[in-house]
């Protein structure tokens, strides 16, 4: 099977249910990295995961980390590991912080996804009402979406990180906050994710969920945790809006 094969497999499989799901959805609810964007394309989160690191050990905090945790390539794993020591902390609240600011700093080499433009003028204009719930920083979606001319798609309706990361997804307290926020049922919404956090948040919220997946990889990730609907590019969601609106 050829690299393209594999990627458009989870579309064919999951085609005969996308229609109804993408057109029963009355609010959409994105993830940021991933479904919008890949963030870290040139700015890659090795490099900002390093530099969490490296600004732990000037503090003098080296031993804070395992060495499994000082070489993981997730920023995040970094932030989850100082915040299980210290929940709640200063610490914890400026490392948040510093995590803001390599991302802010990612968004001129984020990659756009392929498509995700379009579906999201898309969905806003026939009437769907959009929100993002991701564990990024919030600033870090709007300056990014302000940047692709989006804002209005969404605004105000972005929910990301706080310095409270027990909120974080797999938590569903940003879809409940969007959800809230719009005056949305559950069942009259869809999360667009890419990865397993994403789909439990979603359970716990009880939104229906699409599941992204760029690749192989991802979508056997998602097929793991329980993902019944997963395509492998968003042109083919794309596409039933442009055939339910003609």
């Amino acid at each position: 099977m050829t690299p393209d094969a594999k990627q458009t497999e989870p579309v064919a499989v999951e085609a005969g249910n996308l229609r109804e799901l993408v057109t029963r959805a009355r609010f959409v609810l994105f993830d940021f990295d991933g479904p919008i964007c890949r963030l870290f394309a040139g700015h890659t989160a090795e490099e900002v995961a390093k530099d969490l690191v490296a600004w732990l050990e000037r503090q003098g905090l080296r031993e804070l980390l395992t060495e499994e945790e000082r070489s993981h390539p997730d920023p995040m794993a970094v932030l989850y590991a100082v915040n299980r020591r210290h929940p709640h902390s200063d610490l914890v609240a400026e490392l948040e912080e510093r995590l803001t600011q390599q991302e802010l700093k990612a968004i001129t080499s984020a990659m756009p996804t392929e498509y995700a433009d379009p579906l999201i003028r898309t969905w806003s204009a026939v009437g769907s009402r959009l929100a993002v719930a991701t564990n990024n920083s919030p600033r870090t979606v709007s300056d990014y979406l302000s940047g692709r001319g989006l804002s209005e798609c969404f605004a105000p309706h972005v929910y990301g990180r706080t310095n409270d990361l027990d909120l974080l997804k797999p938590n569903p307290h940003c879809l409940n906050r969007a959800l809230n926020a719009m005056g949305a049922a559950p069942d009259a919404a869809l999360m667009i994710g890419d990865s397993p956090t994403d789909l439990r948040a979603a359970k716990e919220a009880g939104v229906p969920f699409l599941g992204y997946a760029r690749n192989a990889h991802k979508a056997q990730q998602l097929k793991l945790e329980g993902a019944r609907h997963i395509v492998g590019s968003l042109l083919p969601v794309l596409r039933v809006l442009w055939d339910h609106v003609s």
